[in-house]
């Protein structure tokens, strides 16, 4: 009876391992984390995820659950973005800065012109020659966003495919100059007052309109958006010669060349969506602040990065998912909630998405190192 194939180093390969989705072990660790601090919460006689007061019919604490997903949101569509951009090969520095370049440029075409009556004390555009500049219909700042973002992210992608420019030059330097052109805008002045119809894209009830009134969920376009563009590109990087010729490319360009793939189209094709995604984010977080300040997406950038290597995206290129990404992003929400549930200071929190973002990377480099000794 002929032996089973064995691999380098005559080691039989592990079947079981080698069916085993990687997403898995992310979703393994979501779980580790919620019961942790379960756990710690009941320990001060609280409850993470479920609800303690017999008076309430529902089991799980709701609130917690939707400032999960709310806070995860926008920073998870731009993951969504860098998740693709991270597959070819590439780093994109700049999606931070352009959430703030493209929230001040879209508040200033969502304003409208009177509050409580009186001009609007935050109004962007001159009153008496460019009131028509105000009260425009909705579809304009969303039009404008979504075409700003697509703008900064093709400039990004020209730089890298046909300029040769390392991607982290590429995008530092978008990144310096969207901040600039964001405090340049309004000289570091913050826009607000948008029409109700601007703000409702945030804070309106998606879920009830698209249920007919069955399921509500005020507040939460931004989850809802969230999840569906992660469906939508789940979809695409899975079934389409887009997702198919990112792998190919991350994983090995040169070949990928000489197997026809127009390479240098396709980074612009990948950083445009990139770009264009940090707008939609733009988008969906002014209209739930309801204002827009140089200052928004700072630091957006290292988080999206962070939540897709947590989730399994290989900072070498050629491997990871969409779906690895919504499970480091959920991840992320999870211990920002749960060191907030157990009263840990903001600063302790921001130490330790700095050991979470150098854990994440060096989480990927062993794992690279663990392929490459089966090879």
């Amino acid at each position: 009876m002929a032996s089973p194939a064995q691999g380098a180093g005559n080691r039989k390969p592990d079947s079981a391992r080698r069916s085993r989705a990687p997403e898995w072990n992310v979703f393994l660790a979501l779980v580790v984390m919620v019961v942790v601090f379960e756990v710690l919460n009941r320990l001060n006689g609280t409850s993470f995820l479920f609800n303690m007061r017999h008076n309430l019919d529902a089991v799980f604490n709701q609130q917690r659950i939707a400032i999960i997903l709310l806070q995860v949101a926008v920073t998870g569509i731009i993951a969504l973005g860098v998740t693709q951009v991270i597959i070819i090969g590439g780093i994109d520095l700049s999606s931070g800065s352009v959430v703030g370049m493209v929230a001040m440029v879209t508040m200033s075409f969502a304003q409208t012109l009177t509050v409580n009556g009186n001009p609007n004390p935050k109004g962007y555009w001159d009153y008496e020659t460019m009131k028509y500049m105000y009260d425009l219909p909705v579809i304009v700042p969303i039009v404008v966003s979504l075409a700003l973002g697509l703008v900064a992210g093709m400039i990004n992608g020209a730089l890298i495919a046909y300029n040769r420019i390392p991607p982290f030059i590429a995008t530092l330097g978008m990144m310096v100059s969207a901040r600039g052109v964001s405090t340049w805008y309004t000289n570091g002045d913050p826009i607000s007052f948008p029409s109700v119809a601007y703000g409702q894209l945030s804070n309106g009830d998606l879920l009830g309109q698209l249920t007919f009134g069955l399921i509500h969920w005020e507040g939460q376009n931004p989850a809802l958006i969230f999840g569906a563009l992660a469906v939508l590109f789940h979809l695409i990087m899975t079934y389409t010669l887009y997702g198919k010729h990112s792998y190919a490319i991350g994983s090995n360009e040169a070949a990928a060349r000489m197997s026809g793939i127009n390479v240098n189209r396709h980074k612009v094709m990948v950083y445009a969506i990139a770009g264009m995604l940090a707008g939609v984010a733009a988008l969906l977080l002014t209209s739930k602040n309801l204002t827009a300040q140089s200052g928004m997406g700072m630091g957006y950038e290292l988080d999206a990065i962070a939540m897709a290597v947590i989730g399994g995206v290989s900072l070498s290129g050629g491997r990871g998912s969409i779906v690895g990404t919504v499970l480091g992003a959920l991840i992320f929400s999870v211990i920002i909630s749960g060191f907030t549930s157990i009263r840990l200071g903001a600063y302790y929190q921001d130490m330790v998405k700095g050991v979470i973002i150098v854990g994440a990377v060096a989480l990927d480099q062993w794992r690279q190192r663990r392929s490459a000794d089966r090879i």
